[in-house]
């Protein structure tokens, strides 16, 4: 670690705190040549593989884009978004895994979009499972009567 006031090539880690969400470790350092002070913060690096191949970094805003277009017109605000996106950013860091596959992300989308808005949710399935016919939704609706989670 670089010293960010003088550029020595080393620095003494004076404390290590893991922070209040669990997901990122704070160092406060100590520069030896300088004797400055300042603190780091430390984060596991999460990223998406594509079905192509392709590995690009996790972004909240892409989930939440995604599940606002499956919440257009319903009563879901920005803050309901909000709370989803970090869900899904928490239950992906969970599970130990640097490397998630977009089938994955989806899965994750899908449990707490349920308990959101059930039209939300038969809408973003609907292109995520890839129905191909009405006998798809319907299936998937007594699914979720079964599971209690629309009132039948």
């Amino acid at each position: 670690m670089h010293c960010p006031f003088c550029r020595h090539t080393d620095t003494r880690v004076l404390d290590s705190r893991a922070a209040e969400d669990g997901t990122s470790v704070r160092r406060r350092r100590q520069c030896p040549a300088c004797e400055r002070r300042f603190t780091t913060v430390e984060q596991m690096q999460l990223v998406v593989v594509k079905k192509s191949g392709v590995i690009e970094p996790f972004n909240r805003e892409k989930v939440i884009n995604g599940v606002r277009k499956a919440c257009a017109g319903r009563p879901v605000t920005e803050i309901h978004l909000a709370k989803l996106g970090q869900r899904v950013e928490e239950s992906l860091r969970a599970s130990g895994a640097g490397e998630i596959p977009t089938d994955d992300v989806g899965v994750a989308i899908l449990g707490p979009l349920s308990e959101l808005d059930s039209v939300a949710y038969l809408r973003f399935a609907s292109v995520y499972k890839h129905y191909q016919s009405v006998d798809d939704f319907t299936a998937e609706i007594q699914r979720m009567q079964k599971a209690e989670t629309l009132p039948i």
